[in-house]
């Protein structure tokens, strides 16, 4: 296995986890910000008057806009590569990781999806092998394309552990 040094990154064709998985992270964080911010608003209005309602609103969209950029560029961050003898899952905002699975190594390839991705038709694809610490993830793939991804790296996992 080639060390991280030595990866040749320069001519990947990276492929990125569906859009959908942003509409999914702005779903989730406006299903919690616009009710705190508008019964917090209110509570806060009929409490303390108009400063302190609005600081609350005010404070409760700040947050929200924050947890944004910050789902964003999380999101950003997330690509991966299928190569001829491994996958590559690059991922990360202020700490980057790369991690690189062999096909031969892995154990067994899981798809999930929650209640929330499905409602995106999204699932998260994991792949698993003999040390607990190597396990990927790509998530925010759509359903037929992690169905794909999984019964690919399923068979090359096989065809490669079979050759060692």
């Amino acid at each position: 296995m080639d060390s991280p040094s030595s990866l040749d990154l320069g001519d990947i064709n990276w492929q990125r986890p569906s859009a959908r998985l942003w509409r999914l992270r702005i779903a989730e964080i406006c299903s919690v910000a616009v009710p705190v911010a508008l019964i917090g608003g209110g509570a806060g209005l009929a409490e303390g008057g108009a400063a302190l309602g609005g600081g609350v609103f005010g404070g409760t969209v700040g947050l929200a806009a924050i947890a944004l950029v910050m789902v964003h560029n999380r999101f950003k961050a997330w690509r991966y590569c299928e190569r001829g003898e491994d996958l590559i899952v690059s991922r990360g905002v202020l700490f980057r990781r790369l991690s690189v699975v062999p096909y031969g190594r892995m154990q067994f390839v899981d798809v999930t999806a929650g209640p929330f991705e499905r409602s995106f038709h999204l699932a998260t694809l994991r792949m698993h092998t003999a040390a607990a610490a190597s396990d990927a993830r790509i998530p925010g793939l759509e359903v037929e394309e992690a169905a794909r991804l999984r019964d690919r790296l399923a068979t090359l996992g096989e065809a490669m552990a079979a050759g060692l």
